[in-house]
C-alpha cells in the first residue's frame, strides 16, 4: 500500500498554533517568524482543502475541521516521539559487533576492549572473524578493523602502521622461517606454517624460528620480553584501520569506542 505524503512541517506548525491559538506564540516556540507560521498554515489549508482557523476580533479560533483531526494529530506526534526514543535507545545500547582478523583480535583488540569495558559492566561485545570483504548490513556490524592501504569506501581512522618486524624467541633460536598467509617472502627454509601472524608469533616464542609479522601485533610480546627483534623494522604502505559506513560511524557507542581505541 502506497503511503500518503505527509506535510510534517505544516502539521507541526498546526499543532503549535492550535495549542497557543496564536501565530506569534507558535512562532516563538518553533523559533521561526509569525509570517513563516502563517505561510505554513496557508499552504496546509491549500493542500487539505479546508480552513483550519477563523480569524476573529478576539483572535484565532479552531474550525470544526481542525478540531476533528487535532486529537489524532497529537497522538501521532506522541507516537513519533516514542519511535525516536526507541531508535535512540537502540543506538545507545551497550552491545557492539566488531569484525577483525583473528590475529589482530587476539594480540591487539581484545586487551583494549577488556580495558575499555572494565568499569562498564553492561557492555557486551560480539567479535566476528573477518579478513577480506565486509558486509556491514548482512553481518549487522558496528565496526571493523583491518589491515589495508586506507579506509576504502567507509569512514575510518588509522590505529597503527603496517610495518613488519622479524622476531624470535627471547633466548634466541634457529634461523628457520615461520610461514603464514600474507607474510613477506624469505630465503630461509620454512619448518612450520601457521594460520596467521598471531600464531606465527607464538611459534617464535616456542622456538620454531623467526616470524616476520606486523609490528603492531608483536609489540606487546616484544615489550613483555617474550620475543626479541631481529634486524630492522620494514615499512609497508599498509596500516590498521578502524572502519564503518557513515550511519554506524555516527553512533554514540561507536564514537566512544573509537576514541578509547585511538587514545
Amino acid at each position: 500500500m502506497k503511503r500518503t505524503h505527509l506535510p510534517l512541517n505544516g502539521l507541526r506548525v498546526l499543532d503549535a498554533a492550535a495549542r497557543h491559538l496564536s501565530f506569534t506564540r507558535a512562532a516563538d516556540e518553533l523559533a521561526v517568524t509569525p509570517a513563516a507560521v502563517g505561510q505554513q498554515i496557508r499552504a496546509l489549508e491549500d493542500l487539505l482543502g479546508v480552513v483550519l482557523f477563523r480569524r476573529t476580533p478576539k483572535g484565532l479560533e479552531l474550525t470544526p475541521e481542525t478540531e476533528a483531526g487535532l486529537e489524532a494529530l497529537r497522538a501521532g506526534f506522541l507516537e513519533f516521539e516514542e519511535a525516536v526514543r526507541a531508535m535512540q535507545a537502540g543506538q545507545s545500547s551497550l552491545s557492539l559487533t566488531i569484525a577483525a582478523p583473528r590475529d589482530i583480535t587476539a594480540k591487539w583488540l581484545q586487551p583494549r576492549l577488556a580495558s575499555y569495558a572494565e568499569n562498564q559492566t553492561d557492555l557486551k561485545f560480539a567479535l566476528v572473524a573477518a579478513d577480506d570483504a565486509l558486509d556491514f548490513t548482512e553481518a549487522n556490524l558496528d565496526l571493523a578493523l583491518r589491515l589495508a592501504e586506507g579506509p576504502g569506501e567507509h569512514e575510518g581512522v588509522k590505529v597503527g602502521d603496517g610495518s613488519f618486524v622479524t622476531v624470535e624467541a627471547a633466548q634466541g633460536g634457529p634461523e628457520h622461517r615461520i610461514d603464514w598467509p600474507g607474510c613477506p617472502a624469505g630465503s630461509e627454509p620454512s619448518t612450520i606454517r601457521v594460520a596467521d601472524a598471531g600464531l606465527a608469533i607464538e611459534a617464535a616464542v616456542n622456538g620454531f624460528g623467526r616470524a616476520t609479522v606486523p609490528l603492531l601485533l608483536a609489540q606487546a610480546d616484544i615489550d613483555a620480553g617474550r620475543v626479541r627483534c631481529v634486524g630492522e623494522v620494514a615499512p609497508t604502505p599498509f596500516a590498521y584501520w578502524l572502519i564503518a559506513p557513515l550511519p554506524q560511524w555516527r553512533q554514540k557507542k561507536v564514537k566512544s569506542l573509537i576514541e578509547a581505541l585511538t587514545s
